[in-house]
C-alpha cells in the first residue's frame, strides 16, 4: 500500500489546471511506459498508452489529470490579480489559500487569495461567502509593472498550494485527488496486469473538469468496445448529513455506478457491464458501494455515446471535500478500486464483450 501512497503524492502534488496538464502528464508517462507497449499523445495532451491483448478487441480506461483552477483576466495598477474560475469552485474554499501562479515562461510563483481582516470588515458582513469576483491574489508586488516584469499576465492559470499529508494510518489529504486517484488506481493496475484478452487502451484524459473534452477526442481515436472511467465520488459521511445523502462513505470499499449526473442529464452505466464488474467484485471479495450520484458526471458520459455507441461503467473512489484543498480518501477503497480494474480488464474477454454489444443476447 505504502507504493500506492507515494504514487499518489507524485500526482497529486503535481501542477495541472484543466489546459495546462504538463506536469502532470510527464509524471504520468514516466510511470506508465514500463508497463505499456506503447505511449501516444495526442493533439489535445491526452496521454495513451497500449498493452496488446490476446485479441482485437479494445478496452479503453479513462482517468483525467486536470484540476480545477483559476485564471487571471486582469492585473490592478497596485499588483493585485484578479481571477475567474477554471471548473467548479465553492469560493469559501479559496479564502486566505496559497496558490501557484504560472509565468509566461512556464515557471510557477507564490501568491495568497487576499481577505480583509475582521477588525475592518463592514459591521453586519463578517460571516458573508465571498463571490470570486470580489477576491484577488497577491503576489508581494507593487504594481501591475511588476507583476509582469515577474511573468504574470492576463491568461496566467493558478492552483492551489497545498501538500499531500497522511492524516491517520491509511486516511490521506490533499488537493486534486479529483482526478489523481483515478490516474493512480489506472497505473498501479497497469503494474499487476497479467494476460489480457483485449487490447487495452489507458486514457490520461485532459480538460474533464470544463467539459469532458479529452475522453470526447480520445474516445473518437481509440473507437472502443468497451469502457470504463476512474473517479473520485461524493463521500459526504460527515456530520450533520442524513444518511440517505452520504452516496458513499469512506473504508466500504470502491464505489460501482449506477448512475451519475443532474441538470444537464444523468449518465447511466450499462447494465450489463456494470452487473459484470459487481459478479467479479463478490466472486474475488473485494467490498464495494453501489453509487447513485445527482449531481456531477465523468469522462463515461463523453465515451458512451461516441459513434455507434459503447457500453461504459465507471469505479469510483469516494472522496470527502471534493473541490477543496483538502480532499480526503481511504487509500484502501483507492487499491481496492485497482483490484477491481484489474480483474475487470482480465475477465472481460470478446465473448463476454458481444454480449454488452448486442441487446438481444442474454
Amino acid at each position: 500500500m505504502e507504493d500506492f501512497v507515494q504514487l499518489l503524492k507524485k500526482l497529486s502534488e503535481a501542477r495541472g489546471p484543466s489546459g495546462f496538464e504538463d506536469e502532470v502528464r510527464e509524471v504520468v508517462i514516466r510511470e506508465m511506459e514500463p508497463y505499456v507497449d506503447e505511449v501516444v499523445v495526442d493533439k489535445w495532451g491526452n496521454v495513451i498508452g497500449v498493452k496488446r491483448g490476446s485479441s482485437d478487441y479494445r478496452a479503453m480506461v479513462a482517468a483525467h489529470i486536470d484540476e480545477i483552477g483559476l485564471v487571471v483576466d486582469h492585473i490592478e495598477k497596485e499588483g493585485y490579480l484578479r481571477f475567474r474560475p477554471i471548473g467548479g469552485w465553492n469560493e469559501v474554499t479559496l479564502v486566505s489559500q496559497r496558490v501557484w501562479v504560472r509565468t509566461s515562461d512556464g515557471r510557477w510563483i507564490r501568491g495568497v487569495v487576499g481577505s480583509l481582516p475582521p477588525h475592518v470588515t463592514p459591521s453586519g458582513r463578517e460571516r458573508e461567502a465571498p463571490e470570486i469576483k470580489d477576491l484577488y491574489i497577491d503576489i508581494g508586488v507593487y504594481s501591475r509593472e511588476e507583476a509582469e516584469k515577474l511573468g504574470v499576465t492576463v491568461g496566467s492559470v493558478v492552483v492551489l498550494d497545498r501538500e499531500f499529508a497522511v492524516l491517520n494510518g491509511k486516511v490521506v489529504t490533499g488537493k486534486a485527488f479529483d482526478d489523481r486517484v483515478g490516474v493512480a488506481v489506472m497505473l498501479y493496475a497497469l503494474r499487476m496486469l497479467e494476460k489480457l484478452p483485449v487490447t487495452l487502451y489507458a486514457v490520461a484524459t485532459v480538460q474533464e473538469e470544463v467539459g469532458l473534452r479529452g475522453a470526447s477526442v480520445a474516445a473518437e481515436r481509440i473507437n472502443p468496445h468497451y469502457a470504463l472511467a476512474l473517479d473520485t465520488t461524493i463521500a459526504a459521511d460527515v456530520p450533520g448529513v442524513g444518511e440517505r445523502l452520504h452516496v458513499t462513505k469512506l473504508g466500504k470499499g470502491p464505489a460501482i455506478k449506477v448512475l451519475d449526473g443532474g441538470r444537464g442529464g444523468l449518465f447511466i452505466a450499462h447494465p450489463g457491464l456494470r452487473d459484470h464488474i459487481v459478479k467479479l467484485a463478490r466472486e474475488l471479495g473485494i467490498p464495494y458501494q453501489m453509487e447513485v450520484l445527482y449531481g456531477g458526471t465523468t469522462d463515461a458520459m463523453a465515451i458512451a455515446f461516441r459513434r455507434e455507441g459503447v457500453p461504459a461503467a465507471v469505479i469510483s473512489v469516494p472522496t470527502r471535500y471534493i473541490h477543496s484543498p483538502v480532499e480526503v480518501l481511504d487509500v484502501e477503497d483507492a487499491v481496492n478500486a485497482a483490484k477491481l480494474l484489474k480483474a475487470t480488464l482480465e475477465r472481460t474477454t470478446p465473448e463476454i464483450v458481444e454480449k454488452f454489444l448486442d441487446k438481444r443476447v442474454k
